[in-house]
């Protein structure tokens, strides 16, 4: 994106934040966003990501768009701050007409749109539309996640329920019904690989008129045994651990597809480069399910991992006895 010259007419810029569960499928909405226009040269794209691996951004490098990663928090709590100076920072030095924001899975909403909403951002920048990423099999697990994935869904103006293509036949129409029962003035779209035509997408969102009804199933305290602060981060208040590996060497194949496969239940997040003897892949664990794809790129492995109360140390013990010893 060049820089933007003092004689340009003023405007606002779009705002398109991507919300979504963990592995929903978020960064593959958003790269194919990026492909359906050649000139990107107006669009800036905001990546948060716990940790230092940078795992999104890496995945974004070559979309022709300008990619921005907030890293090391959540924009919703600890990095509300540093998006705020992002944005401002942005339309003083480009002036883009469109800014596609990607939450962390572990980000609410809520609080990000308190920031979007700032008067000091509105005067340059408008929130047009909150798109959720549901993964299919998430909402058929929907009584685990609490008020984080309460709110992901409460503020959506459309949601799209992504990976149907694992779902039963029957369990499509059933689910569907169901959100539509409990977010009667949302638009939920069926997805496989978030494909959605850009009509539907960039429709202008209509004004919600009420949130989700009450339901038993969203209870967050049902996992921890305290009531939910209305200020506390709902990363935290369910235990959520967050954290990185990083190694240029070569890791055994064998041993770290074992190392995966036997990850415990609540390890339910693993994205990054695994470096092996003979290539570079590209891996995406979620929930017991692993995508690999090769990979073009620094020769090391940067992994990022999310789960519930699990034992860092513990796991990043079993990773470490996958490399292979050099002479």
């Amino acid at each position: 994106m060049s820089t933007a010259t003092g004689n340009q007419p003023e405007h606002k810029a779009d705002i398109l934040l991507l919300s979504g569960f963990l592995g929903a499928g978020k960064t593959t909405l958003l790269k194919r966003i990026l492909s359906w226009e050649a000139d990107l040269s107006d669009t800036v794209v905001m990546v948060n990501e716990f940790g230092d691996v940078g795992i999104d951004g890496a995945l974004l490098k070559d979309s022709g768009s300008d990619v921005i990663e907030l890293t090391s928090g959540c924009i919703c709590c600890t990095l509300s701050a540093d998006l705020h100076q992002s944005l401002t920072r942005l339309w003083e030095r480009f002036k883009p007409r469109r800014i596609l924001v990607e939450a962390s899975g572990v980000a609410d909403p809520k609080s990000i749109t308190t920031v979007l909403r700032d008067p000091k951002i509105g005067q340059h920048m408008e929130l047009r539309k909150i798109i959720t990423v549901l993964e299919a099999d998430i909402w058929g697990a929907r009584e685990v996640f609490g008020q984080l994935f309460y709110n992901q869904l409460e503020m959506a103006h459309l949601i799209l329920l992504n990976k149907i293509d694992l779902l039963a036949a029957e369990k499509i129409p059933q689910f569907l019904d169901e959100i539509h029962d409990v977010i009667p003035d949302c638009q939920v779209v069926p997805t496989v690989h978030c494909e959605i035509d850009p009509e539907t997408l960039w429709t202008p969102a209509q004004a919600k008129m009420s949130g989700l009804k009450p339901i038993e199933f969203f209870q967050p305290s049902a996992l921890t045994g305290k009531s939910d602060s209305h200020h506390s981060h709902p990363a935290k208040s369910i235990d959520f651990v967050m954290f990185s590996f990083r190694d240029s060497g070569i890791l055994d194949e064998a041993c770290f597809k074992n190392f995966i496969n036997d990850l415990p239940w609540e390890l339910f997040r693993v994205k990054g480069t695994v470096r092996f003897a003979d290539r570079l892949e590209m891996l995406n664990f979620v929930g017991g399910k692993s995508e690999w794809f090769l990979w073009e790129g620094e020769a090391e492995t940067r992994l990022a991992f999310i789960g519930w109360k699990i034992n860092k140390e513990e796991i990043l013990e079993d990773l470490k006895r996958c490399r292979v010893e050099t002479a």
